[in-house]
């Protein structure tokens, strides 16, 4: 019985992986946006709650440090690990605003917000992508089936072919390091 829970499991993700392919054209946009702003001296955040906080962390370090290719470091921060900056503003302001005080602080004209959220209604995420569009920071959201509020305020939206939360985790990053790649082949090769 456990083997076949196992097994089906492995079969909704396989298929959702396979349909992942019809958002071909989005992830290589994403891609674009991002080489773009590095070129340009920009930068890519990342921002989301739980899983999507730990992603973002995740994407973040493959931007900076390397994902497959020895180069040089990319501008990338996720505004998801400092401590300091979160307690404070969750403190002083609310939770609400813990990533739209660090978008207003730290971000410019021409950097990248990619934001992660399985429902795509996350309010903090939402308030973030609403500081970043008053500022010309492109945003990107990252969601599950559907989309939610952040599909309206991104400037492209990856609503992933699933409705479940993990599945939708498991598509996020399997995105997001396509997106990496790209990234690296269009600087690097």
């Amino acid at each position: 019985m456990k083997t076949e829970w196992v097994n089906s499991e492995v079969q909704v993700l396989s298929e959702s992986l396979k349909a992942l392919s019809e958002r071909a054209g989005d992830i290589v946009r994403i891609a674009e946006l991002c080489v773009a702003s590095l070129k340009s001296g920009g930068k890519v955040m990342f921002c989301g709650n739980g899983g999507s906080a730990a992603d973002s962390q995740h994407l973040a370090a493959e931007l900076v440090g390397r994902y497959k290719m020895e180069r040089t470091a990319l501008a990338s921060v996720a505004l998801t690990v400092d401590t300091s900056i979160l307690t404070a503003i969750g403190n002083d302001y609310g939770y609400d605003d813990v990533f739209r005080r660090q978008v207003e602080g730290i971000g410019r004209a021409g950097d990248v917000l990619i934001g992660l959220s399985t429902s795509g209604n996350s309010r903090n995420v939402v308030l973030a992508f609403e500081q970043a569009a008053s500022m010309g920071i492109t945003t990107v959201a990252f969601t599950g089936s559907g989309g939610g509020r952040m599909k309206e305020l991104a400037d492209v939206c990856l609503d992933v072919p699933a409705s479940v939360t993990n599945h939708i985790q498991e598509l996020h990053i399997t995105s997001g390091h396509l997106v990496c790649e790209l990234v690296e082949k269009a600087l690097f090769e």
